[in-house]
């Protein structure tokens, strides 16, 4: 390109353009006609041209008074076409790429696509994956991509290597971290791709799980995996230098605030002189002093901890020191990443706004419930420096997940409603529409039994935290002698109290109809019946409506729900029923089970649970055989459901359940040795014991005994699998202490409820 400095040309002569218009190109020239200009306007012009994305190629010369502006369009993406995939369908591999139908085509584009492509395979765990171009042109300046993809194998991880660790073993490291070694089961639970963001989020994983039992030197000295690509194959290796274990030394508060002293705030403490150092503990005080502080009038209050290591008794003493802290207010909140989940959802697990004082406390804190949404593959918050010195902006950066599931099982169980073989099949939706909504819809059905429901919870009701929802449900049962239908619904309203309290309250109704078998007739208590008269009097004066109001409290504090290691969850409850309906009665129950870690090397667990239950009726017209407490596994195990407690002398000692029941249990969980941990299963040894007694079940016809507080008791072995279809377990229980008429069943199969 050539041109006079300082010429002036009288007119502008675009050419080569096919679809943008002369005039368009004019425009993001600086050069016009009769207007002075230089080489530094041509190479802008230049600039701009190529900036558009439009052309291939630029030209700006000279020729007397006209400047010639040559270009070459790139060419126009016709189609997109993607061959050889199976894995990821076209539509996810078409948000993938940058080219598009319509749009402009550039090799830099077609090879960025590529990679990306590749980047997502290797995401699905198919780091061997290849992906090779073609271009078709079809005239006119028009042309179509294609994509050739061999998905190759699945890329496995044959190793997880821990180096340095002593206190731990590398099979409680595995368990702690997310991922997985390569298994059978690796093709249901995608649990062992390997990933970098994942990697790094382990490194956090395991930085708080030393953190928090008394290794506060612990670091991660690396972290990394080798690809073997002629087996295909990762190798982790995660190197750690453990340090030394400290307790707490001396715990002090030193406010500088002149209203505030230190001691009035010891009571907010959670560290404590001589406990093992937990850095969660630390993290609760720091919250618990900011969030009184700021009720006090202190909202730029800043708590710090201040720790002076002692190396020789390996104590830490903690100094939490207050100030005014600098004032700082948020500007705006600025979200990122987020393609499905609604900006709204994000924004209302921070207990801060715009225009409100900027604490980083609070904001760590909205990092850890956004986590805990299970949403999103990562979440970071960070800040940038707002419009004036005391403004902070927040920015957001998270990644979307999946959070669909489509969950299939089978099993058998040997007692209950729902004896016999089963198979139950769901979809669930955690973040329905990108709208934080849990939506879930199960069907399932054994030999003689058949159950659905619909479930639905907004977790933000009218916008505060209060959760609301409702279930549907259907079931019918097929018993020896009759038959049973429960058609009914529940609303239900959750609130959170503290961070490990909340409450809930619920309205029930349902229409239960009973069917006695025709040939039992008049003969309901005699053979070939042996019904007792209390389930054939509630089957003549079926269907039955029950209208009920429940409500009650859980306390929460277990380190880890799917894993539980630690912490207490209980719960306690209360029914009335009789706001119309027929049933009129009073029903309390609570349970509470605790989990402590009693060897961290072996990864060896204790949990001691226990229970209690008492119903009354209202009035003199005393319950029904259904309203009753009917013993099952939860209750005892090493007997069959509804296999203890009060019984009917005259229908064959067939037991009516009771009023009221007590129960505990002791267990020790363990890991398997040899099988891997990534297969998810545990042995177990426990005993139980519990008794289950009175009655006020009062139909002509019934001879009700055995209401006494007699005590049983069993024990046995069990296993545990973390399955791809929900937490299942195998038990088998030897009552040692039973009465004659009680039902044994040693082995019992189903789902495994902690909770």
């Amino acid at each position: 390109m050539t041109a006079a400095q300082a010429a002036v040309i009288s007119s502008i002569d675009v050419r080569g353009n096919q679809r943008v218009d002369a005039s368009t190109i004019r425009d993001y020239l600086t050069i016009k006609p009769g207007v002075n200009f230089s080489n530094a306007d041509i190479d802008e012009s230049v600039k701009r041209l190529f900036g558009t994305g439009l052309f291939a190629d630029v030209g700006i010369n000279q020729s007397g008074g006209t400047l010639v502006v040559q270009v070459v369009e790139y060419q126009i993406v016709n189609q997109v076409l993607f061959q050889g995939n199976k894995k990821i369908k076209d539509v996810q591999l078409s948000a993938t790429v940058q080219l598009k139908p319509r749009g402009t085509y550039s090799p830099d584009s077609l090879d960025a696509d590529a990679q990306a492509i590749r980047d997502a395979y290797a995401r699905i765990g198919r780091d061997d994956a290849t992906v090779t171009s073609e271009i078709m042109d079809l005239g006119d300046n028009r042309v179509n991509v294609v994509f050739k993809i061999n998905e190759g194998g699945r890329t496995k991880i044959s190793k997880i290597n821990f180096v340095g660790n002593n206190a731990f073993s590398n099979r409680r490291l595995a368990d702690v971290i997310a991922t997985k070694r390569s298994t059978v089961l690796s093709f249901v639970l995608r649990d062992d791709i390997f990933d970098e963001n994942r990697l790094r989020a382990d490194e956090e994983a395991l930085r708080r799980y030393y953190f928090n039992r008394g290794y506060a030197d612990f670091q991660v000295i690396s972290a990394f995996g080798e690809l073997d690509e002629n087996t295909n194959e990762y190798t982790v290796t995660i190197t750690v230098e453990e340090g030394e274990r400290y307790r707490f030394a001396d715990i002090s508060v030193d406010s500088a605030l002149s209203e505030v002293s230190g001691d009035s705030l010891m009571p907010l403490v959670e560290t404590r002189s001589g406990d093992v150092y937990n850095a969660k503990d630390v993290e609760d005080t720091i919250i618990a002093l900011t969030e009184h502080l700021a009720g006090l009038g202190y909202p730029f209050a800043q708590v710090t901890p201040r720790g002076d290591r002692n190396f020789e008794d390996r104590t830490i003493s903690v100094v939490y020191a207050i100030d005014q802290g600098a004032k700082a207010y948020v500007e705006r909140i600025e979200i990122r990443g987020n393609v499905r989940t609604r900006d709204y959802v994000i924004r209302r697990e921070f207990d801060v706004s715009e225009g409100d004082a900027f604490n980083q406390v609070l904001i760590q804190r909205a990092k850890r419930r956004l986590e805990a949404l299970g949403f999103f593959e990562t979440v970071d918050i960070s800040t940038a420096p707002g419009s004036e010195a005391d403004q902070v902006i927040l920015v957001v950066d998270v990644v979307d997940k999946s959070t669909g599931e489509f969950s299939i099982g089978a099993g058998y169980s040997t007692g209950g409603d729902s004896a016999g073989p089963s198979i139950e099949g769901a979809v669930t939706e955690r973040n329905f529409l990108g709208r934080g909504q849990y939506i879930r819809f199960s069907a399932g059905g054994g030999q003689n039994s058949r159950d659905y429901q619909l479930s639905f919870t907004e977790p933000y009701f009218l916008g505060r935290r209060i959760s609301a929802g409702f279930d549907i449900y259907r079931r019918t049962r097929n018993y020896d002698h009759y038959d049973s239908e429960t058609t009914g619904g529940t609303i239900r309203f959750g609130l959170p109290i503290t961070e490990t309290i909340s409450a809930q309250l619920a309205y029930n109704l349902s229409k239960e109809e009973y069917t006695v078998d025709a040939n039992c007739g008049a003969t309901y208590n005699t053979a070939p019946c042996y019904l007792s008269a209390a389930i054939y009097n509630a089957a003549e004066n079926s269907p039955w409506i029950k209208s009920s109001v429940s409500g009650g409290f859980v306390y929460n504090t277990i380190d880890d729900m799917k894993n539980p290691h630690a912490g207490i969850f209980a719960n306690v409850s209360g029914e009335v029923a009789g706001l119309g309906g027929d049933a009129k009665f009073f029903k309390v129950t609570t349970r509470a089970t605790y989990y402590h870690t009693l060897s961290e090397e072996l990864d060896v667990v204790a949990l001691l649970s226990g229970g209690a239950g008492h119903v009354s009726a209202f009035g003199s017209d005393g319950l029904r055989v259904f309203d009753q407490f009917q013993s099952n596994d939860r209750m005892i195990r090493g007997f069959a459901y509804g296999g203890i407690g009060p019984y009917d002398m005259n229908s064959g000692d067939d037991h009516v359940g009771g009023t009221t029941y007590f129960n505990a249990s002791l267990e020790a969980q363990f890991p398997l040795p040899v099988i891997p941990e990534s297969f998810g299963l545990k042995g177990a040894v426990f005993a139980d014991a519990a008794t289950l007694y009175g009655s006020d079940i009062s139909v002509t016809g019934t001879d009700i005994v055995g209401t006494g507080m007699e005590w049983r008791a069993s024990a046995g072995i069990g296993l545990i699998w973390a399955s791809p279809f929900g937490p299942l377990r195998v038990d088998y229980a030897v009552p040692f202490l039973k009465q004659d008429t009680d039902e044994v069943e040693e082995f019992n199969f189903g789902v495994s409820t902690r909770f």
